[in-house]
């Protein structure tokens, strides 16, 4: 089972992933699945996802420095 700090900060994380993402996507609302096609999928560039994934990369740099 997961301690409250793990539950805590896997809470942090997903809110700062979806702050990355709104940035760039502001129609996805959340990174929660919704169980529907409309709005669990989405079109996007694979410069768009290329920038997705290096600001994630770089927060997970950052929060390792901690």
């Amino acid at each position: 089972t997961k301690t409250k700090e793990e539950k805590a900060m896997k809470k942090d994380l997903e809110k700062k992933l979806e702050t990355i993402v709104k940035e760039r996507y502001p129609d996805i609302e959340t990174l929660e699945s919704r169980n529907s096609d409309s709005l669990d999928f989405h079109e996007i560039s694979v410069w768009g996802l290329r920038e997705l994934l290096e600001k994630a990369y770089e927060l997970g740099r950052s929060e390792a420095g901690r």
